[in-house]
């Protein structure tokens, strides 16, 4: 054989391996119908996926499937965007078989072992269709490790953007405290920065201001020029107030904002992560946290005064991102919040939104996330019945999940 001839046989080769490589990470799904998250429903559809990414979305008759491509039959199912769950933390694991409450037990357990431990929330986050999760709040660098152990395949989960450990007045005050531990978060790999601008957690519900506008504003300046953003936590009006004065990118939790304040996060873009749920799941599971009826009645409270907000902000337009703050045995419930949403004055199509296109949104990831069209990932849920006439379905229907084109749940058979 010639060195030409060689050649092009070696050619031929190379181009046929590639071609039957590429065609094995080929799916193509069949639903009965697609909710793009974009605002169209495709009927009796095919959703075409080449390795992580969706290449190709249109009805049966429209559609042309390569040679080679598995074939993955859902047409009982309606099919909605990988969901964006845009606040947990997901490191925080309750073992039911050892002793104490879960807050004690957190303080004792090691960070390894909590990491470890902590596979049960990730999957049972999958289960609810959440393929994305914003994780505001670990310490010991937990989340940066069980973010980098999802990417790497090693632990089935949600894809993570972490913000590290929190910055709290308990332990940083100052300008130059706030901005050199922000610093030190973003060098250790946070994507988010986290501030704690008031009181509040757990069974507490006081929202009283903890960080001025001076030092928010130089946590979401050190945060912005790294090209991050920066998650203001505040139970109460004030603190939420000066965050948005001092250009944090969402609110997390606030109850009482004054019409004034929604008006500026309305002008500014700034994303309300409001958590109705969080402070419900605290009061239904009181006895797991050994809360009794004086904490029930005041987390009662809360929620009223969070719904109540949550309801104003609707109304005035703002952007409202779905967060559930899962903790503990929360996992299993992050969806939940949906209720709220409806309930407040949302469409389910506008509460699905909040889970998928604003959840998008505020992660700066528009082009990659929440939505079933070529180009973004695919991260897929195939739900049973009509999500756009009744929440429940995302909420208790979810029958199979796919991230970055691998199915992570199946509950078809």
């Amino acid at each position: 054989m010639t060195k030409l001839s060689f050649g092009w046989v070696l050619l031929l080769f190379l181009i046929v391996a590639n071609s039957v490589h590429v065609s094995a990470q080929m799916k193509a799904i069949y639903f009965g119908e697609v909710i793009d998250g974009l605002g169209k429903k495709i009927p009796h559809a095919i959703v075409l996926i080449d390795a992580d990414r969706i290449v190709g979305v249109g009805t049966e008759k429209e559609m042309s499937i390569p040679a080679n491509t598995e074939i993955i039959d859902l047409k009982k199912y309606t099919a909605i965007p990988g969901l964006i769950d845009a606040h947990v933390h997901i490191t925080y694991y309750w073992d039911k078989t050892r002793s104490g409450d879960p807050w004690t037990q957190g303080r004792t357990v090691l960070p390894a072992v909590k990491v470890f431990l902590a596979q049960e929330n990730a999957r049972k986050t999958l289960e609810t269709g959440v393929t994305t999760a914003r994780d505001l709040g670990a310490g010991d660098n937990m989340s940066f490790a069980m973010r980098d152990l999802i990417d790497r395949g090693a632990m089935k989960g949600p894809r993570l953007f972490v913000a590290g450990q929190g910055l709290s007045s308990s332990r940083v005050k100052g300008v130059e405290e706030v901005q050199q531990f922000a610093e030190k978060q973003l060098a250790l790999g946070a994507d988010w920065v986290k501030m704690f601008g008031s009181t509040g957690s757990a069974k507490d519900v006081t929202g009283f201001q903890t960080y001025s506008y001076e030092e928010m504003k130089a946590a979401a300046d050190v945060a912005h020029k790294a090209g991050k953003r920066l998650a203001v936590h505040s139970y109460g009006p004030d603190g939420a107030k000066a965050a948005i004065k001092a250009g944090a990118n969402t609110i997390e939790h606030a109850t009482d904002l004054p019409d004034s304040s929604l008006e500026d996060m309305a002008r500014l873009g700034i994303i309300y992560v409001p958590t109705v749920d969080h402070n419900r799941y605290y009061a239904a599971h009181s006895e797991e946290y050994g809360y009794d009826s004086t904490a029930v009645s005041g987390l009662n409270m809360f929620v009223k005064r969070n719904f109540e907000t949550l309801t104003k902000a609707v109304k005035a337009n703002v952007k409202i991102a779905m967060g559930s703050d899962a903790v503990f045995t929360g996992f299993g419930e992050n969806t939940r919040e949906l209720e709220w949403f409806v309930k407040a004055g949302m469409t389910p199509e506008q509460a699905l939104k909040t889970a998928t296109t604003t959840g998008a949104e505020m992660l700066g990831m528009e082009k990659d996330l929440g939505a079933i069209a070529p180009g973004y990932y695919a991260d897929i849920v195939a739900v049973s019945g009509d999500p756009m006439k009744d929440i429940n379905v995302i909420i208790r229907q979810v029958k199979w999940v796919m991230k970055g084109g691998k199915v992570e749940i199946d509950k078809t058979k």
